[in-house]
């Protein structure tokens, strides 16, 4: 309707503005005459009828069309790759290849041959094996020496171990063959001509086995426990058995920790002696040692005690003792991990054995009294801690009782044969004895570490002993100064080095300064005499051709140092080994 209204009033509009022109230009038509007939009288009829119906366009009223939208995808082919993230500024170091096992070689002047293999396997998850194997030998050619000093050493040592979730155990199976030559003649104070000392047989050979194993348990009041048999024999029919057991426990009481230590050590034997009659000797001896542990705070205190049973036997004697030893330690923080006082009193019963003293001295002689050191008591006190976060040091002052201590001593009077006896190798005053007596000994002792970084490393550390003897004139054999010094340094990735020094005091001896000991029915002429003190300097290089092959340079008592270590044995003097070590895995 609307529109038809705008219709009908624009054609109004022209009608009205067209006869407006018409009747401005026609104003002087002239007259005419008009004849009306009849006057229009319009009717309904007459209309105008519209017929069809209008289309409502009212915004109001007009309905939204609903619209879809629908996504065509399709593949689009892409050459863009995106790069991997690295971690800005971080040098990732290279990674160390670790082998199992290795093998070193190496040769020296007097003939020396140094050489080792080390192999190990695991034959799963949980088993193992491997194995040792060592030597050391060298030609001596010691100057000033008129019998031969060269020695061997050779020893293989093989392992199988078993690791448990809860427990660990192992086994140990080992043989050792050592040679050594009683080359220490008495030549400054024995007078000998040249057919007797081509006639001396001056060697000894040791052979060692052994079969021994330990388990160890996880979470539970039984901690570990080791056992080892042990035989040991020489060339002239000495021949030792050696069986120990030591189990260990850990018990929770409360909030306190008890642990109990058992010991079970037999050490038994035949020593042959120029007599032709054997010397037997055996010693067992049965121990206990609880203690409790109590720790509060920065103070820590172990209470105990040790207890021991002993039976010992030599020859037809028999001996049986019971001893009653401290346990006690004790440590507090005074200043952190900075600065740590301890102290304590210790004691125990030592067992000793006819190989214990061999590796302590190669060169006695085949018949000797083999008794336990009774270690009543040994009090000390000590300061520990760090000077620094790379400098650690130690001081410790002690007063040690010992009964039946063993010594090493020149003159032995159980080998002194008779007029005309036909003489071994250990008689001619060139083998020691042991003895024993009660000693009493003060010490001091000092020690620093220093880590200078992760390629220097520095170490000293020195002992001062004062000795009080019950029967014998002087603790023999005994230095009253140690110090020794090392220092290690990695130069760079291939090269390294290190050094190291060590000094030792005066120590006495007592030997036979004429022939009487040739003659069972002359006295005794005997004389202390002093072992001068020496140190000794050596050295060693290395270079690290790569990951597996590495050579070596070593260098022993560089200063050339003819000394002592037992009276009448000189040392080897300048000394050099040159080789290389191999690392690998099968």
């Amino acid at each position: 309707m609307k529109i038809k209204f705008q219709y009908i009033a624009l054609i109004s509009v022209l009608a009205l503005v067209n006869g407006a022109f018409a009747q401005k230009k026609d104003e002087n038509l002239g007259t005419e005459v008009v004849n009306v007939v009849k006057p229009y009288t319009p009717t309904v009829s007459d209309a105008f009828k519209v017929k069809e119906t209008p289309v409502m366009e009212d915004e109001d009223n007009t309905q939204k069309e609903t619209i879809e939208y629908n996504i065509f995808s399709f593949p689009v082919a892409s050459t863009f790759t995106p790069s991997k993230g690295r971690a800005a500024g971080v040098d990732r170091p290279k990674r160390e290849t670790l082998y199992n096992n290795y093998a070193t070689l190496g040769v020296g002047n007097y003939g020396t041959i140094n050489a080792e293999l080390f192999v190990t396997e695991n034959l799963n998850r949980n088993e193992y094996v491997g194995g040792m194997l060592r030597h050391l030998s060298s030609q001596g050619n010691i100057d000033n020496v008129r019998l031969d000093s060269k020695y061997y050493n050779t020893s293989i040592d093989l392992t199988y171990g078993n690791r448990q979730k809860d427990y660990s155990w192992n086994t140990d199976l080992g043989y050792q063959n050592q040679i050594y030559n009683w080359y220490g003649l008495p030549l400054e104070y024995q007078d000998f001509d040249n057919e007797t000392i081509a006639g001396i047989d001056p060697q000894q050979t040791y052979h060692s086995f052994y079969i021994g194993g330990k388990i160890a348990a996880e979470d539970s009041f039984f901690r570990d426990a080791s056992a080892q048999y042990k035989r040991f024999w020489d060339a002239f029919g000495s021949a030792e058995n050696r069986f120990f057991v030591k189990p260990s426990l850990d018990i929770d009481v409360m909030d306190e920790k008890i642990k109990v230590d058992f010991i079970a050590d037999y050490v038994g034997g035949t020593l042959a002696d120029d007599t032709e009659f054997p010397n037997e000797y055996s010693n067992f001896n049965l121990g206990i040692q609880p203690s409790i542990l109590y720790q509060k705070d920065d103070l820590s205190v172990q209470l105990g005690a040790g207890l021991f049973y002993t039976m010992g036997k030599q020859g037809d004697e028999k001996d049986n003792k019971f001893h009653v030893y401290p346990h006690v330690k004790a440590s507090y923080k005074v200043v952190g991990d900075l600065m740590i006082a301890y102290a304590g009193a210790e004691g125990t019963l030592r067992q000793n054995s006819y190989a214990d003293f061999v590796s302590q001295n190669p060169f006695i002689s085949p018949s000797q009294i083999v008794t336990p050191t009774d270690q009543k008591y040994d009090i000390y006190v000590g300061l520990k801690g760090k000077l620094a976060n790379t400098v650690a040091y130690n001081i410790r002052g002690s007063y040690m009782n010992e009964d039946n201590k063993s010594l090493f001593l020149n003159f032995n009077p159980s080998v002194l044969p008779g007029p005309g006896a036909d003489l071994n190798g250990f008689q001619y005053g060139n083998s020691f004895s042991v003895i024993y007596d009660q000693v009493q000994t003060v010490s001091f002792f000092g020690e620093l570490k220093a880590d200078f970084s992760k390629s220097v490393t520095f170490g000293i550390n020195g002992t001062f002993n004062s000795y009080s003897m019950e029967n014998q004139a002087e603790a023999w054999n005994l230095p009253q100064i140690k110090v020794g010094a090392t220092l290690d340094v990695d130069i760079n990735e291939k090269w390294y080095a290190g050094t190291n020094v060590f000094f030792v005091g005066d120590r006495k001896d007592l030997v036979l300064p004429d022939n009487t000991f040739v003659d069972s029915g002359a006295p005794f002429n005997t004389e202390v005499v002093t072992l001068k003190s020496y140190f000794d300097l050596n050295a060693h290089v290395g270079y690290k051709y790569s990951e597996r092959l590495t050579g070596f340079l070593k260098l022993n008592n560089i200063a050339n140092q003819d000394y002592q270590r037992w009276v009448n044995y000189n040392v080897q003097g300048f000394q050099f080994i040159v080789g290389a070590s191999y690392k690998f895995n099968f």
